[in-house]
């Protein structure tokens, strides 16, 4: 921490907090959350960094927003987001990431934190990536800070221990409603949500965790290496795309499409970890059944 002043917003009283790389400002003055928060940031700073080769520094701190209460989020998002902030306020319990602000409220501590890990990430790559990333591996690395173990002022980040996400892929996985990996790389999840019902839109993010923790960890980490490679030539620009797609790719103002996401999903995967899906399927939906074996999920 760097530096703590009063924060005088309309919102309710609270403060403004420093850290190296972040900005919080919170109304949520519980003592437990408030010394530890920092000390979170940080530390999931440090776990997005880790995703890429390359060591990222900025003088520029990004903004968290902690709010107390829903009444105060709802009020800050009517004036934060304008004309999204119905579309907003229909999240139940959680955050959002907008206009380079990660915003969220107290639902719990754990539940409070896995959200912050969660638009953490998402805030992280869109402030250094060059290129923003298809849904696929935006949202399942976002799922790979949703759950941490503090231990000695600093958290540890345990993906293998998310077992919202591990109950819900077994259930997918027990439903056989598995979509194909061909799939899960060229979809988003608006379209899902457009086209299926809750089942595939909860399988689009448990396969998706799955699959980010498939190429990070299977078989002693063997694609682990492509990965890294993946996402530093996304953070420098590098992707050997059409120029249609690297313009979209490289202008966060231009929608993220439907036929943008099929066709970038696709190329990365293909490029990087292997143009063979069916091959490469069998051995992720191997590691799919491993990683649920022990999780027991209602009938």
């Amino acid at each position: 921490m760097q530096g703590v002043e009063t924060w005088n917003s309309e919102y309710g009283k609270g403060l403004k907090i420093k850290t190296a790389h972040y900005e919080i400002l919170t109304t949520l003055l519980e003592p437990l959350m408030l010394t530890q928060v920092p000390g979170f940031m940080e530390s999931a700073y440090t776990g997005y960094q880790s995703q890429v080769f390359e060591e990222i520094e900025s003088s520029n701190r990004m903004k968290v927003y902690l709010f107390k209460s829903r009444e105060q989020w709802e009020q800050f998002t009517e004036e934060w987001t304008d004309e999204k902030a119905v579309a907003y306020k229909k999240i139940k319990s959680g955050a959002y990431y907008h206009n380079g602000a990660c915003v969220a409220y107290n639902i719990g501590r754990e539940s409070t934190f896995a959200v912050l890990g969660h638009e953490g990430w998402h805030q992280f790559n869109s402030r250094f990536f060059k290129y923003r990333l298809p849904s696929w591996l935006d949202e399942g690395i976002a799922m790979l800070f949703e759950r941490s173990r503090y231990e000695k002022g600093s958290f540890h980040f345990e993906p293998s221990r998310n077992f919202n996400r591990l109950g819900t892929l077994k259930q997918t996985i027990n439903n056989k409603n598995m979509m194909s990996l061909e799939k899960l790389v060229s979809i988003n999840p608006g379209e899902v949500m457009m086209y299926g019902d809750d089942d595939d839109v909860i399988g689009f993010y448990s396969q998706a965790y799955a699959l980010v923790r498939f190429l990070r960890e299977d078989d002693y980490g063997k694609r682990l290496g492509r990965y890294h490679q993946m996402l530093t030539d996304g953070l420098n620009g590098n992707w050997n795309l059409n120029e249609r797609n690297r313009r979209i790719a490289a202008n966060r103002n231009i929608p993220r499409n439907i036929i943008w996401n099929r066709q970038v999903g696709r190329k990365l995967f293909e490029t990087y970890i292997s143009p063979n899906y069916e091959e490469i399927e069998q051995e992720y939906h191997r590691f799919c059944r491993k990683i649920v074996y022990y999780i027991r999920v209602k009938k």
